[in-house]
């Protein structure tokens, strides 16, 4: 009520604290009553503190800075003290927030990360100007519209590299095997993020990447399943890859365990304010008819990532592997306070369906892989029967293996340990799975399942879990 009065009654900053401070103590004397958290009064020395400290910056600072400028500055620092997550977006800050969660964005559309120092293209994003340009996964930038960006901060390199649509730039690479930098001119475009990304493994495995979670990304990945499923209804299982994934919007988190849980809490979030305190549950029906399903994490796995892994492990719906995760179990809220800012606040720490917090602790897989060089050992081409001259065929009719495709089947596995020995182990597992589901006596046992005695529990009645 007092901070309203004095913004509307008053015209200079500076005068206007100062009338606050003799507005208060007035109050603070006819109520006789000392200043606490219930009665909602503000604290008089902190507030006559704060206001010593402005004036004398506002005086005696070395260059001038204008009192809107000085007001942000106390904003910003009230904000980064509460904790690593919460924090005050100005206008550029505040678009990229929007830019991030929507998908869109004006760029060159280059995934980047930090490599010793160097800005490393991961992967340019299919049909934009770095795609079209030429530049490759694995060239090194060293300079942006000529400015020298090694030990440059990524965040500043990508702010660099973002820009208006048909705005010009310049990125120099360096490459392997080509001795001068490369230099492209280039024209920003809109670029759309990626979200999700899907391949196949051996034909009968579904690989699922997902980088961030935007807004559409729990709807894409369904789609792209569903799509898959109706191709090839013999899917033998799906790999959820969220390795390096540092989270997003939480309802997408949610959507993305719905899709292969059949009912039940994803999540429940717990804060201070009423609002905060909020359960979401899965809707009946798993897309992939109980497909099995690993999950890769890692150090990267972060928020949205962790409710993904955290829920589909204590429905015991999938198998969590990698290394344990980042740690971050609190909720942000981004709060608008003008058309161009905005204060994203930390309001809730969300729970796993089983009552844990994976706040500052993270997500411990259930097979623990970490990130290796692996090669595998070069074998000499043997020889089979099938290569022999005038051997026997099969009686059966099966397929002859000769030496030549059993070298091609070893050099697809052994690419794949090269390049991704986690997701080798990964698929590895999903083989285990398969031929454990097919040899189960469960599997091929055609008698009607037995009447469960009333004081045996083979699921938890998931629907009525609560919040502990």
């Amino acid at each position: 009520m007092f901070c309203a009065a004095f913004f509307q009654f008053h015209g200079n900053l500076r005068s206007s604290l100062i009338g606050l401070l003799v507005l208060l103590p007035a109050v603070a004397l006819a109520d006789e009553k000392p200043t606490t958290k219930e009665s909602g009064l503000l604290p008089l020395e902190e507030l006559r503190t704060f206001t010593r400290v402005y004036d004398h910056v506002r005086s005696g600072y070395v260059d001038e800075i204008s009192d809107a400028q000085l007001l942000e500055y106390a904003i910003k620092g009230m904000i980064a003290e509460l904790d690593p997550h919460s924090a005050y977006l100005d206008k550029e800050a505040f678009a990229d927030l929007q830019a991030s969660t929507s998908g869109e964005f004006g760029g060159v559309g280059l995934e980047v990360s930090i490599d010793d120092g160097y800005v490393k293209v991961v992967t340019p994003i299919d049909g934009s100007p770095s795609a079209n340009a030429g530049i490759m996964a694995g060239d090194v930038v060293v300079r942006i519209d000529d400015k020298p960006v090694k030990g440059m901060d990524l965040n500043k390199a990508v702010n660099l590299m973002r820009g208006p649509k048909n705005s010009p730039i310049k990125i120099t690479v360096m490459r392997d095997g080509v001795d001068q930098p490369i230099d492209f001119k280039l024209l920003r475009d809109i670029i759309k993020v990626q979200s999700v990304r899907t391949r196949l493994l051996e034909q009968d495995y579904f690989y699922i990447r997902i980088a961030q979670f935007q807004i559409d990304t729990g709807k894409e990945m369904s789609k792209k399943i569903r799509d898959q499923l109706k191709k090839n209804p013999e899917t033998r299982g799906v790999i959820l890859d969220l390795r390096n994934n540092p989270g997003g919007v939480l309802q997408a988190s949610v959507e993305v365990v719905d899709a292969f849980l059949d009912g039940g809490q994803v999540v429940y979030t717990q804060g201070r304010l009423e609002n905060s305190n909020i359960s979401y549950n899965a809707d009946a029906g798993d897309i992939t008819n109980g497909l099995p399903l690993v999950v890769l994490i890692n150090d990267g796995s972060a928020s949205a990532s962790e409710i993904v892994a955290g829920a589909l492990q204590d429905h015991k719906r999938a198998i969590i592997m990698g290394t344990r995760s980042f740690g971050k179990g609190s909720v942000q809220s981004v709060i608008p306070i003008s058309n161009d800012r905005a204060v994203k606040l930390t309001t809730a720490l969300y729970y796993t369906p089983n009552g844990r917090s994976i706040q500052a602790q993270g997500i411990e897989p259930d097979v623990e892989v970490e990130r290796v060089q692996v090669a595998a050992i070069a074998q000499n081409p043997g020889v089979t029967e099938a290569d022999l001259a005038r051997h026997l065929g099969n009686t059966k009719g099966g397929k002859e293996s000769t030496s030549k495709d059993r070298a091609t089947r070893r050099i697809t596995s052994a690419e794949l340990l090269q390049e991704d020995n986690q997701l080798h182990e990964a698929l590895n597992l999903l083989k285990g799975l398969n031929i454990f589901l097919q040899s189960s006596p469960l599997a091929s046992s055609q008698e009607p399942t037995p009447e469960i005695a009333p004081d045996i529990v083979l699921q938890p009645n998931l629907d009525d879990q609560s919040p502990h």
